[in-house]
């Protein structure tokens, strides 16, 4: 088991009574190479949950087992880095060198490493997010797009070579170009070096499609767990709790019920597997 989290709870007033903590009591384990969707409303405690994953914020109670290490109990924050690297949802706010290598650079010299290993570094998690070493590494990171901004920040964090990357809506002010074309290059990271990723994104369709598993926050809680059909298929609680299914599921589920197609499938999340599923029912309809 790569993760697990055990009884973690939080709170920012230590005064505070229990029953308002930020995280209450939270459970759950992340096995090495899965691709978790984490989801929830504005204030459910996402971003809290993930910070405390990366050790920005020490939790009041409870364990975080990386690796069988309790990285509550770690004093040293560099081994914790090497393991765990972070994604704002906003690039600026950990862009501040004055050109990009010396930006993806920041972090691996902070791991004391010798010169030839941070360049080596930062030359391959260039190329890791698709920008040219040669032809960026002089540019400022504010003169960038949006897009570029974006893979310059995951540049930086995959520089630390972490075992496992907390991407926090990391496709938020994008364009829907560089939305997919950002969506892609994650994809394509997992796939190639098995990393371990934990998504927050507010769009349903992306955690349905690239999620193993997805957690429900609400409230500081973990009320909900399992595989996107699982998950998506609760959609009155989840309506219930401000959120929504993918748009393509609840077509689906609309059309099945309107027809009363009791065979037809729901736990579907692209309009191209609804183009199936529909041509498959018609077909059977047909035959009968």
């Amino acid at each position: 088991m790569l993760l697990q989290v055990k009884n973690l709870s939080h709170t920012y007033d230590p005064d505070i009574k229990s029953n308002n903590y930020t995280l209450k009591d939270i459970n759950f384990e992340v096995q090495k190479g899965e691709f978790i969707g984490l989801i929830g409303h504005t204030g459910s405690g996402k971003s809290t949950l993930v910070q405390t994953l990366n050790a920005l914020i020490h939790p009041t109670k409870g364990e975080i087992i990386i690796d069988g290490q309790d990285i509550t109990k770690i004093k040293n924050l560099k081994e914790i880095r090497k393991k765990v690297g972070l994604v704002f949802q906003y690039p600026e706010h950990q862009l501040f060198e004055e050109n990009i290598a010396a930006d993806v650079s920041f972090g691996p010299k902070n791991l004391g490493l010798n010169e030839d290993e941070v360049d080596r570094r930062v030359k391959q998690a260039l190329e890791w997010v698709n920008l040219d070493y040669e032809e960026f590494k002089d540019r400022s990171p504010f003169r960038l797009s949006g897009g570029q901004q974006r893979r310059v920040a995951i540049a930086g964090v995959l520089a630390m070579e972490p075992e496992i990357l907390i991407l926090d809506e990391p496709t938020a002010g994008l364009d829907p170009k560089a939305r997919v074309e950002l969506i892609n290059e994650i994809v394509n990271l997992k796939d190639k070096f098995g990393l371990t990723i934990i998504l927050i994104s507010h769009r349903m369709e992306e955690i349905a499609q690239l999620a193993d598993r997805i957690l429900v926050l609400e409230s500081g809680k973990l009320v909900l767990e399992g595989s996107p059909s699982y998950v998506f298929d609760h959609d009155s609680y989840l309506e219930e709790i401000g959120l929504g299914i993918p748009q393509i599921t609840s077509v689906m589920k609309r059309l099945k019920k309107k027809l009363k197609l009791s065979d037809m499938r729901t736990d579907i999340f692209t309009i191209e597997d609804a183009k199936q599923e529909i041509l498959k029912v018609k077909r059977v309809k047909d035959v009968r």
